[in-house]
């Protein structure tokens, strides 16, 4: 019948060896240069309100430590998550909307042929794409491999996809380092964001292969997928979601970064000997030649307070290790700090800078001015891809090694899955910030 004609003709398209990985890539492309466009108003929005609020708070509380808690700890914390839903909601809204199609089967059986090449099956296209979500489901998703070989290899290369919580990280450094041009129409950013997604997945392919050609288990194996009509989106199932999954992202990722905002402001509020408890005293003494005014004194205190914090001193603690990469301590703790989860490195970010902070700037303002020694910006090209090449290939997410250590039976995988992620981010880091700078 003629349905089924239609759905012929489209599949011929859809599923051809070369247009249709030609429309895959063109649809993504698509997707993340609208995830920029259409959610740059909200996000000035929530960055301006959650700054004038933090300001509000010091204005009308009286002054004190539950002050500085409340509008350096917790307002910018969580500042630091709520500036993203926008973008967030964006990418499930259009993953949804593919799955909703039917599109989505069509990509599994598109890719089934070239990822079988590399020791993954087709139906590893499920969890790779909805890592792009969160790598926690996908680790599950890979359930439906009923080879053990290929599932395994699934889960293990599964976290290099670009997940919801890398891409604050991703789209504050893009929009600090990258210019706003275009190339054919294209903006350098939305191509630098593309570009970030399809080195994740380029790693993960790469990886699959070495644990293919490494991994001694025997196995066999066969594919079938059954493909749906097409259908138009059903708007009520789509925004369902969305609605969940975005609200999902915000209360599991707002609940770690408030908890680690206030332990992370307790830490950079308080420190051990007279360098933190006699700050005042030897900044001004340091200073008086100079004569400062009062408003460059207080950012000085702060600073050096900061510094001598028990926070700085864990960030002077890792400096060495991660200077070659372009990172100072106030950067390092943010490495550290992201373990228990990827979006709280802006989080972490926003409260350092805000200790002590007498100007209220919103977060993007407050990474801009940030210095190097030799007074160059801090977060200037090299740095910034430094960073973000760290970003996409570093396991930093205490809950998929929990998830990974559930599926596998054992910590033997999460372990081997750690170290080498590590590794792979380090080096690669090392790579870029030598070449550029």
């Amino acid at each position: 019948n003629k349905a089924t004609d239609f759905r012929s003709r489209l599949d011929r398209v859809l599923i051809h060896p070369f247009w249709g990985y030609v429309i895959f890539f063109a649809i993504l492309l698509t997707i993340f240069q609208v995830i920029f466009d259409w959610s740059s108003i909200p996000m000035d929005f929530i960055d301006e309100t959650f700054t004038r609020l933090s300001e509000a708070t010091k204005t009308n509380l009286p002054p004190g430590l539950f002050t500085d808690l409340l509008a350096e700890g917790i307002i910018a914390g969580l500042g630091g998550i709520v500036i993203f839903i926008p973008q967030i909601a964006f990418l499930f809204l259009f993953i949804s909307v593919l799955e909703e199609t039917g599109y989505m089967s069509r990509v599994v059986f598109l890719m089934d042929k070239s990822l079988r090449k590399y020791g993954l099956s087709g139906k590893a296209v499920i969890p790779l794409i909805s890592g792009t979500a969160c790598a926690i489901p996908a680790v599950m998703a890979t359930r439906n491999i009923e080879n053990w070989k290929e599932r395994l290899i699934t889960i293990l290369v599964t976290p290099f996809t670009t997940c919801s919580a890398r891409l604050p990280v991703y789209l504050i450094l893009i929009s600090l380092v990258i210019p706003e041009g275009t190339f054919l129409g294209i903006g350098y950013q939305g191509l630098t964001l593309m570009g970030l997604y399809l080195m994740g997945f380029g790693m993960a392919i790469l990886s699959a292969a070495i644990l293919n050609k490494t991994l001694k288990i025997q196995s066999k194996t066969y594919f079938v997928i059954e493909m749906p009509n097409y259908k138009f989106p059903l708007l009520k199932n789509v925004g369902i979601t969305v609605f969940k999954k975005t609200k999902s992202f915000g209360v599991e990722a707002g609940k770690i970064i408030l908890a680690i905002s206030v332990l992370l402001w307790i830490l950079a509020s308080f420190g051990p000997g007279k360098n933190f408890n006699n700050a005042e005293e030897i900044v001004t003494q340091q200073m008086a030649q100079q004569q400062p005014s009062q408003e460059e004194l207080n950012t000085a205190i702060a600073s050096y307070k900061l510094e001598h914090s028990f926070i700085g001193i864990l960030g002077k603690t890792v400096e060495p290790a991660i200077a070659p990469l372009g990172y100072d301590w106030k950067i390092g703790i943010a490495l550290i700090s992201s373990f228990a989860a990827r979006e709280v490195f802006v989080g972490t970010l926003a409260t350092i800078y805000s200790v002590g902070s007498e100007e209220e700037e919103t977060i993007k303002n407050r990474m801009a001015a940030e210095l190097k020694p030799n007074g160059e910006a801090l977060f200037d090209l090299p740095t910034g891809l430094s960073l973000m090449v760290f970003y996409a290939f570093a396991l930093q997410c205490m809950s998929t090694l929990a998830i990974v250590k559930k599926e596998t039976n054992g910590w033997k995988w999460p372990m081997v899955q750690l170290f080498s992620m590590t590794s792979i981010a380090y080096l690669s880091a090392l790579t870029i910030y030598q070449a550029f700078a």
